[in-house]
């Protein structure tokens, strides 16, 4: 199933967690941007180039899935509470595939681009709150990333509860956005 509710585990301190809910029901409206949207249904791949370090690495890469989670979760992972009212966390689940350029040794950044929107509107990045989902690996375990390896990395958006469309999102620098659209299942 690529929807499911599921309990989130957080394991990360609150004050780790970072909140900018100004980003919540302010965020950028669909279509505004000036970059040029690639649709792409659920399960598809697409190819696109990440900066990592000086270099610049082409990672064939699929969202999978989001899952979503539950109000007392989102109370939970921000430092306050009353301001994430009708918010839920939603977890996109990335696979990145290594398809051209040098060994990663460092922290890989492929999934910094990845955004949640929700009915057309960006969630709010909850940083640090997804490494240790399930399915999920943290960047920073990935010590040595070869060419046609994959990993599949997570980011963690508060959501409003309610939403009726999801979507993942993720930017290359030169401006192409692939977005990938998942039904939120009542």
């Amino acid at each position: 199933m690529l929807y499911r509710k599921t309990t989130l585990r957080v394991v990360a301190p609150v004050a780790v967690l970072a909140l900018a809910l100004t980003a919540c029901g302010g965020g950028e409206e669909k279509g505004t941007s000036d970059r040029k949207q690639v649709a792409r249904g659920t399960g598809e791949s697409a190819t696109g180039e990440a900066k990592e370090g000086s270099v610049f690495v082409t990672y064939d890469l699929t969202a999978r899935k989001v899952e979503l989670g539950t109000e007392a979760e989102t109370a939970k992972m921000v430092a306050e509470p009353k301001e994430a009212k009708g918010l839920i966390p939603a977890i996109a689940y990335v696979k990145y595939t290594h398809r051209s350029g040098p060994t990663l040794t460092q922290r890989p950044r492929a999934s910094h681009p990845t955004t949640i929107w929700a009915d057309g509107r960006r969630g709010t990045l909850i940083v640090g709150a997804a490494d240790d989902a399930p399915g999920c690996e943290a960047p920073s375990s990935v010590k040595s990333w070869k060419q046609g390896e994959s990993h599949v990395l997570c980011e963690t958006y508060l959501v409003p509860k309610d939403a009726k469309d999801l979507e993942v999102h993720w930017s290359e620098q030169n401006g192409r956005t692939f977005v990938w659209k998942f039904p939120a299942a009542k």
